[in-house]
């Protein structure tokens, strides 16, 4: 009788862990991570150490001492939060602020919901959060570090989207806009938008290995083109076009990395293009009327809250006509 087990569904497990879901965008954020490095140099070193391993760190010790969980604890998946929440980040922020970042992140996001799987909002984008509300001096704070190339003027002063949102288009005119090759490299801004590029890489490779499905993504992406063109198109001189608002600020890394979160985001494939299309629209309306000149972060932080909404539209299920 014992060869007979008992047990939960499913009974067919798929072959691909969590570990090895989370190492595949450890991967796809390396070029991004790469590329920030060599343009912030070893401040931004000091951002990713301190962020990876405390989010890490801090996990590990509520699982084992505070839960008395050990078997929930994934590495990788801090991992993961660590290296977004470091990208998410100007290079001059000071590494007690980070921590208190990371500290936020997994200590009341995740872990105060129950850990790996359990959490509504995500984490990296609620630390982020967390940190511009509490320190927005710091953490609106471009001045670039001395980087292992050189960097151009670019990336540092205001972003892009700050001087839009202060001087409108004459600003941004002032500085040469629209030059579109200047904005898939050179951006100023938190350190994982410095190039829209090497985001790109990581998430076709993340395509490739079929981690993620392209429909949040590719209906963030459509949403801001159409909604940012018919403003464009209306009054030019006073909205920015489709281009700009797609190479600049956290569209790419949001969409790609941050919007496809397994956790946070809808199971269906109509609830994510629901939800990708309300992230679109929400961004738009905050980089055009809001008070932050960003709002990719806030977007997906609204979004999260619909999801178990969302989730109500399944996709057809077993043995139903």
């Amino acid at each position: 009788m014992d060869k007979y087990l008992v047990s939960p569904n499913p009974h067919i497990h798929a072959p691909r862990t969590t570990s090895s879901l989370m190492g595949d965008v450890c991967l796809a954020l390396l070029p991004a991570t790469v590329v920030s490095v060599l343009f912030y140099g070893w401040s931004e070193l000091l951002i990713l150490a301190v962020s990876v391993v405390s989010c890490v760190l801090i996990e590990w010790f509520i699982t084992k001492y505070m839960l008395k969980r050990e078997g929930i604890f994934c590495g990788s998946a801090a991992m993961v939060t660590g290296l977004l929440l470091a990208l998410n980040l100007p290079s001059t922020t000071p590494w007690w602020i980070v921590f208190l970042g990371a500290l936020f992140a997994i200590g009341v996001v995740k872990m105060t919901f129950g850990g790996l799987g359990q959490n509504l909002f995500n984490p990296a984008i609620a630390g982020r959060v967390f940190l511009l509300i509490s320190f927005p001096q710091q953490m609106t704070n471009w001045t670039a570090s001395q980087g292992f190339i050189h960097a151009t003027d670019a990336i540092s002063g205001a972003t892009l989207l700050g001087v839009y949102g202060e001087g409108g288009m004459e600003a941004l005119q002032a500085l040469g806009y629209p030059e579109v090759h200047r904005m898939f490299m050179d951006i100023g801004g938190s350190a994982g938008e410095i190039s829209v590029i090497a985001l790109l890489v990581g998430f076709i490779y993340l395509l490739a290995r079929k981690v993620i499905k392209p429909w949040i993504p590719l209906s963030i992406f459509g949403t801001v083109i159409v909604i940012s063109g018919i403003f464009y198109l209306c009054d030019p001189s006073t909205y920015t076009g489709p281009a700009f608002n797609l190479l600049t600020g956290g569209i790419v890394l949001g969409a790609c990395f941050m919007a496809t979160d397994y956790v946070t985001s809808p199971m269906s494939t109509l609830g994510g293009v629901i939800y990708g299309v309300g992230i679109g629209i929400i961004v738009m309306m905050i980089r055009y009327f809001g008070a932050y000149p960003e709002g990719m972060s806030f977007a997906i932080l609204i979004m999260n809250c619909a999801v178990p909404l969302l989730n109500r539209i399944h996709q057809k299920k077993y043995g139903r006509a």
